[in-house]
């Protein structure tokens, strides 16, 4: 794959990153999309950072943002950008949120990177050349039971009138691994994972920018993602499960119900 691709997907991740540093902490108007979906200018002004760089290195290349919607979405790339994954947080001066841009080919993902601002970390992979932070080599973390695991794991938005079994689920979890985090940031809770931070995450009805960049993170640096029933996990699919490979059955079976 050509390493232009790459390169320009960093720089346009750090133009969305600087915006979201120069901006957090302000005081900004915030746009409700749903009950609990916030909108905020940081997000617009770093959607338009990251496209304009993509879209003038790349012009023929599609786009599926987050707030822009979907643009040339039948071209063989495409690329997948969420240009603030943690509103809420911003929104509210919690410093837990990143830009987060991943690229398709016909499909299938080959590249990610998300850039955490505040943190000044930048993670990033290439189908088959592995994932790093800020140029060191990332790789999962080795832990085999759930007592000894740190697991992530996220609510959706529309939890408030549909809790299905997510409130159930983080009950089993927290009941057998050693501590569960819930940080608000999907795309960081993959890296996490990438990085051997914690052990595993999963969460349900996330959207496709939400995964598009961590998903391809976590399988480069060893570990694993799939549905939440093990079979091969899409973008497009709406539940994700993420682990350092070793405790993905074991979590497989509390999802189960086991």
């Amino acid at each position: 794959m050509d390493g232009d691709f790459l390169t320009v997907a960093r720089e346009a991740a750090c133009a969305g990153g600087q915006v979201l540093r120069r901006l957090f902490g302000t005081n900004l108007e915030v746009v409700k999309k749903g009950a609990i979906d916030l909108l905020t200018r940081a997000d617009l002004e770093s959607e338009q950072a990251v496209r304009s760089r993509l879209e003038s290195a790349f012009p023929d290349h599609g786009f599926l943002l987050e707030e822009g919607g979907c643009v040339r979405r039948e071209a063989e790339w495409l690329w997948v950008v969420d240009p603030l994954d943690g509103t809420t947080n911003f929104a509210h001066g919690y410093p837990v949120f990143c830009v987060s841009i991943g690229l398709l080919r016909r499909g299938e993902p080959v590249l990610g990177v998300v850039c955490d601002p505040l943190r000044d970390e930048l993670f990033w992979a290439q189908r088959g050349a592995g994932a790093w932070m800020n140029g060191r080599r990332l790789a999962v973390s080795t832990r085999e039971t759930l007592p000894e695991a740190l697991l992530v794991t996220g609510f959706p938005y529309d939890i408030h009138t549909n809790p299905g079994d997510v409130i159930e689920l983080l009950g089993r979890f927290l009941l057998q691994a050693q501590a569960v985090r819930r940080d608000g940031s999907a795309a960081l809770d993959l890296c996490y994972v990438a990085a051997g931070r914690v052990e595993g995450f999963w969460e349900r009805r996330l959207k496709p920018w939400d995964t598009a960049a961590g998903a391809i993170i976590v399988t480069e640096a060893g570990g694993r993602v799939t549905r939440f029933d093990g079979t091969p996990y899409s973008i497009f699919d709406p539940d994700i499960l993420a682990s350092n490979g070793l405790l993905h059955g074991p979590m497989r079976d509390v999802i189960a119900g086991g």
